[in-house]
C-alpha cells in the first residue's frame, strides 16, 4: 500500500511538471550582489626596516693661536746697571785689541758722564750696523763712512762726530803689493787676487771698487779677510796678489810740515835708508821718532808690525785712492739727543788724554787723535760713490 502511494505522488508530481512546462510564467528573478567593502584596520605586523643613519658629531677644538698683545714694558733706566749703553766697534783690527782698548774709554766715559757702558764687536760691519737699528735708543757705533751711510738709510742712524788723526778729518785707501810685485801701476792689478778687510769697509772696498769701475779694471778673486790687519798680512804671506787697507800719512821729521796728498811718496820715510821699529808702546819709526829727526807710519801695516817685522820690507805701496771722510761716532736713531752730546763732548776730551793711547788712539786700535763734530752732509760724496758703484742695503745685508 505504502508502495502504491509513493508511485503515485510521483506520477503526480510528473504530471504536475508537465503541466507548468506547457503554460507561460512570469519569473521573478532574485540577483544576489555582493558587495565588496573595504575595512580598513589597523593591525600590528611585525616588519625588518633598514635605516640609514647618519650621525654628525660636532667636535669643538680648543686652539691656542699665540696673539702679539702690545704690553708697556718699562725699561730700566738707560746708563744703568741693568741697562748699559751699548758702545759698538766694527771688527777692522784685532778683537782683542778692540775690546781691551774699548774697556779703558768705558771707564773714562763712565767716570765722565755717570753711566754705565758695554764695549760690543760685531762680527761684522754689516751686523755691527744691524745691532745699531735693532737697538735704537741705547747704541753708539764706531763706524767708517761707507758703514754710516748705509746705517743712515737703513733705519735713521745720525751722526755725532768724526774722527781726526794728527790733525786731518780725512784718510784714504792704499794698494799694496808684494816688493817684488812686476805691478807698477793700479792699471796693472787687473786679473789679479785681491785681500779686502770687509765688504762695508770705505778704504779696504768702496774707494778702491769705483776707481777699479772708472778704470775699466776687473780684480780676479777677492778675498774677505776679515779686518785691515788680516787684508795686509793676506799679501804678506803670499794669499793674494794685492791687498787694501786705510792708509794715514807718516809724520815727518821734527814736524817741520805735514806730509802733502798727491805730492809726497806714501813711503817718503824710506829715503831715511832704515828699517821700520816698532817700540814697546807699539808705535813704528824710521830713524827714531819725529821728535828725533825720524818718521813715525801710521798706515795699516805698523798695526802688524810685531807679527811681521819685516812687512815693510816684503811689501810696498803701490797707490792710493782720494780722500775719504774718517771715521765716525754715530748714534742710533732713537739715542737721547742731549746725552749724545754729552759723550761727544767726553769724547773730545778723552782723546786729548793720556789714556787714549791705550785705546782708541793707539795704533793697534784706531789710530785717532781727537774728534770733531761733523753734518750729515760731509758724506754726500761716499753717498756719490755707492750710487756709481750701484752698492745698495741688499748688497751688505742681503734679504733680511
Amino acid at each position: 500500500m505504502v508502495r502504491k502511494t509513493f508511485v503515485f505522488v510521483i506520477v503526480l508530481s510528473v504530471a504536475l511538471l508537465a503541466l507548468a512546462a506547457c503554460q507561460p510564467q512570469t519569473v521573478e528573478v532574485t540577483r544576489v550582489v555582493t558587495e565588496v567593502e573595504t575595512v580598513t584596520e589597523e593591525v600590528e605586523v611585525p616588519v625588518e626596516v633598514t635605516r640609514v643613519v647618519t650621525e654628525v658629531q660636532t667636535e669643538t677644538v680648543v686652539e691656542e693661536v699665540p696673539v702679539e698683545v702690545a704690553v708697556e714694558v718699562e725699561k730700566a733706566p738707560l746708563g744703568s746697571e741693568e741697562r748699559p749703553i751699548k758702545v759698538l766697534f766694527v771688527p777692522s783690527v784685532e778683537v782683542d785689541a778692540i775690546i781691551t782698548g774699548g774697556e779703558v774709554m768705558a771707564a773714562a766715559l763712565e767716570e765722565a758722564t755717570g753711566f754705565k757702558y758695554e764695549v760690543v764687536v760685531p762680527t761684522s760691519y754689516a751686523a755691527t750696523i744691524e745691532e745699531m737699528c735693532a737697538s735704537p735708543d741705547d747704541t753708539i757705533g764706531f763706524i767708517p763712512a761707507q758703514g754710516y751711510v748705509l746705517a743712515n738709510e737703513r733705519c735713521g742712524v745720525t751722526v755725532g762726530a768724526a774722527a781726526v788723526r794728527f790733525g786731518l778729518s780725512w784718510y784714504a785707501a792704499q794698494y799694496v803689493v808684494p816688493f817684488d810685485s812686476d805691478a807698477q801701476t793700479v792699471a796693472d792689478l787687473d786679473g789679479k787676487s785681491w785681500c779686502i778687510p770687509d765688504y762695508g769697509s770705505t778704504s779696504g772696498y768702496l774707494y778702491p771698487s769705483v776707481e777699479f769701475l772708472n778704470l775699466g779694471i776687473e780684480p780676479g778673486e777677492i778675498i774677505e779677510a776679515g779686518s785691515h790687519n788680516n787684508a795686509m798680512l793676506g799679501v804678506y804671506n803670499g794669499d793674494c796678489d794685492f791687498g787694501t787697507a786705510f792708509f794715514s800719512p807718516p809724520l815727518l821729521p821734527n814736524y817741520e810740515r805735514n806730509w802733502t796728498f798727491g805730492v809726497d811718496d806714501p813711503e817718503i820715510w824710506r829715503d831715511a835708508g832704515e828699517e821700520p821699529v816698532r817700540n814697546e808702546e807699539g808705535r813704528t819709526f824710521v830713524a827714531g821718532g819725529p821728535d828725533e829727526g825720524g818718521y813715525r807710519i801710521l798706515d795699516a801695516r805698523s798695526s802688524v808690525s810685531d807679527t811681521a817685522p819685516d812687512i815693510f820690507s816684503q811689501t810696498r805701496i803701490l797707490a792710493l785712492t782720494d780722500k775719504i771722510p774718517n771715521d765716525t761716532v754715530s748714534f742710533g736713531p732713537e739715542f737721547p739727543l742731549s746725552l749724545a752730546n754729552d759723550i761727544v763732548n767726553a769724547l773730545v776730551d778723552f782723546t786729548a788724554s793720556d789714556a787714549c793711547l791705550q785705546s782708541i788712539c793707539s795704533e793697534e786700535f784706531y789710530n785717532w787723535t781727537g774728534i770733531e763734530p761733523v753734518p750729515d752732509r760731509d758724506y754726500d760724496p761716499v753717498r756719490a760713490l755707492m750710487s756709481a758703484l750701484g752698492i745698495t742695503e741688499e748688497d751688505v745685508f742681503g734679504d733680511n
